[in-house]
């Protein structure tokens, strides 16, 4: 009986072992795989969240991908003489530790979208609205990411099959050559452009979401890089005429750059990345794809390099005195300064003082200008009424992507912090992009004319055809007069002079140093408030025009030859063999031969 009861024991200790097995088998749902997710519509509507998450990522538009692209511009220079001085002056080096962050999120951008393009084809129905609009997102979102690599980094590899990369056997790759990855490029929005809806019939959903509206605008930035003007004037045109839904100017220039629901996504923003509005949104700082976490602050910093240190700070980027003249150059027909200057640089203005608040011919809905930023009081009697970039440094502070005019706090903390959406791309781009195809096919009287809705809006004198004798002239106006003043100080300034080729032209180079010329630490006397009878010596902004006589130099005066576009970053050469020596600007390679040979001209300097 014992002997039988042992056995009995041990038949059910094995059959309760047995029982445990099958009852810890089970999946945790915490540590999916990328195969057991990704498989309906809810799961791959997560993924491209993740996707768009990364846009605000400091690599990409948070801070240092969007600075380090408008630091090539000639209207903007480092006043920290810091962080980004390599990226201004225009000669990095392959170690320049910068170099790492947009290479490393746009291809974490990549990486998602192709993971969703893996899935869509089995997870749902091919033709069905969320098929569409989950593969439209994605491949915009990846033609986006390429898009900032071709224009920072020149060249790179071509990943687009998922599950053949994922084998770490096929995880290096080499480098595209750069036609190769514009043709990826424009391949990717021709289909985004099909699949997905306009912001009209979008509705809602649109809200923040890419759109076939911003497909097409993108799309015509790819053309126009390769001098495909044709096309991309067929493009800008069904633009304008709605196929991609309706768009306009608005009537406050200033609306462009506000915070809050009432302003941002609006009637002429065709893309932008969006950002949690002041005081919402999470307390933790996430700067990279390692540390993502849903107490994110949600903010970007692109504040903290672009306001100014008086008021906290980094004081990193200031606006050259090219652009801040130019804007002196001409007034409004309402006799007044042109409104893109108060939203574009911080700088006290007479008339500012004397605003009402009434409706005027620029803003209709009354004129909201002063001298006030951050809620402080510039005051002419005082040294500082015209507030520096940067303490020790000086430079005109920038304004744009700030709230130095929205005046909701009185300073701020560096950080992930300000809730101002990056309007990435809008319909006055259309137009005067629009205006630049219809000068390059001959076209100048419809040119002008896409032009004039843009000055009309700001008030400004239209022009007339007749005073631009031929084309060359009518570039001139385009390249250094209308697109600086739209644009100044916004992403994508740098991409506008490599594809116009300034930096293959001996004129246009000199005409880009001269732009760029800048005034470091320009010091000035003042009493010494802590000590009666006593001075001391501060740094101020300088605003006059500046000549090789005057400037303290110009970034440009440092340009290297193949640095018009950055070093691929020495760690991912050395990590991935297959990438070769890297790009132009990895060698100091010259860039005009290959230029010159595509048949792309550069248009002489026209005074």
């Amino acid at each position: 009986m014992k002997i039988l009861n042992r056995y009995i024991a041990i038949l059910a200790l094995i059959a309760g072992l047995s029982g445990c097995d099958d009852q810890l088998d089970v999946v945790n749902p915490n540590t999916q795989t990328t195969d057991a997710f990704g498989n309906s519509e809810s799961e791959l509507n997560e993924a491209l969240i993740a996707c768009y998450s990364l846009s605000r990522l400091e690599g990409t538009n948070a801070r240092v991908g969007y600075v380090m692209d408008a630091l090539r511009g000639d209207e903007i220079w480092n006043s920290s003489q810091q962080w980004y001085l390599a990226a201004d002056n225009l000669n990095a080096l392959s170690d320049y530790f910068m170099l790492e962050w947009p290479w490393r999120d746009n291809f974490c951008v990549v990486n998602r979208t192709n993971f969703i393009l893996s899935k869509v084809e089995t997870a749902l129905k091919e033709g069905s609205d969320s098929y569409k609009q989950i593969k439209g997102q994605a491949l915009f979102l990846r033609a986006q990411a390429y898009y900032n690599l071709a224009i920072y980094y020149q060249v790179c590899p071509i990943e687009l099959d998922y599950d053949a990369y994922s084998d770490l056997n096929n995880l290096y790759s080499p480098c595209a050559t750069q036609d190769e990855v514009w043709d990826q490029i424009e391949a990717d929005l021709s289909e985004a452009m099909i699949l997905l809806p306009s912001r009209d019939k979008g509705g809602q959903w649109a809200q923040g979401r890419a759109t076939c509206g911003s497909a097409a605008g993108y799309m015509v930035r790819a053309l126009m890089f390769r001098h495909k003007f044709d096309k991309a004037y067929i493009v800008l045109k069904d633009i304008m005429d709605g196929k991609y839904g309706k768009y306009r100017l608005m009537d406050d220039y200033g609306d462009n750059f506000r915070e809050g629901t009432a302003y941002e996504n609006n009637d002429e923003s065709l893309w932008e990345v969006q950002f949690m509005d002041y005081g919402t949104g999470g307390t933790n700082e996430v700067w990279t794809t390692g540390n993502l976490n849903s107490d994110a602050t949600q903010g970007h910093a692109i504040e903290s390099n672009f306001a100014s240190q008086d008021f906290g700070s980094w004081g990193d980027i200031a606006g050259s005195n090219w652009l801040y003249n130019l804007f002196k150059e001409e007034k409004s027909t309402d006799g007044f300064l042109d409104p893109r200057l108060y939203w574009t640089l911080v700088t006290y203005e007479e008339e500012y003082d004397a605003v009402t608040g009434k409706p005027t011919a620029a803003y209709p809905s009354g004129d909201v200008r002063s001298n006030t930023v951050y809620q402080t009081k510039l005051e002419k009697d005082s040294w500082m009424y015209k507030i520096r970039s940067n303490t020790a440094q000086g430079g005109i502070s920038i304004a744009k992507f700030t709230n130095a005019r929205n005046n909701i706090y009185k300073s701020f903390g560096t950080g992930l912090k300000c809730g101002v959406n990056i309007r990435l791309m809008r319909y006055s781009d259309v137009l005067l992009r629009a205006a630049e195809c219809a000068n390059e096919l001959g076209y100048i009287k419809t040119a002008v004319g896409y032009i004039n809705q843009v000055r009309d809006r700001v008030k400004l004198p239209l022009l007339k055809a007749e005073d631009f004798p031929n084309s060359d002239a009518l570039f001139e106006q385009i390249a250094n007069v209308e697109r600086p003043k739209e644009f100044g100080c916004e992403y994508g300034r740098g991409a506008d002079l490599i594809r116009w080729g300034f930096f293959y032209d001996a004129g246009r180079l000199q005409q880009m140093t001269e732009h760029a010329y800048y005034v470091l630490a320009p010091q000035m006397t003042i009493p010494d408030p802590e000590n009666p009878g006593k001075t001391k010596s501060v740094s101020y902004v300088e605003t006059k025009e500046l000549t090789s006589a005057n400037a303290t130099g110009s970034s440009f005066s440092s340009y290297s030859k193949g640095h018009e576009y950055f070093p691929i970053w020495q760690t991912h050469l050395n990590n991935n063999v297959k990438l070769g020596s890297g790009n132009s600007a990895n060698t100091s390679t010259d860039n005009s031969t290959a230029f010159f040979q595509k048949g792309y001209k550069v248009r002489p300097v026209v005074k």
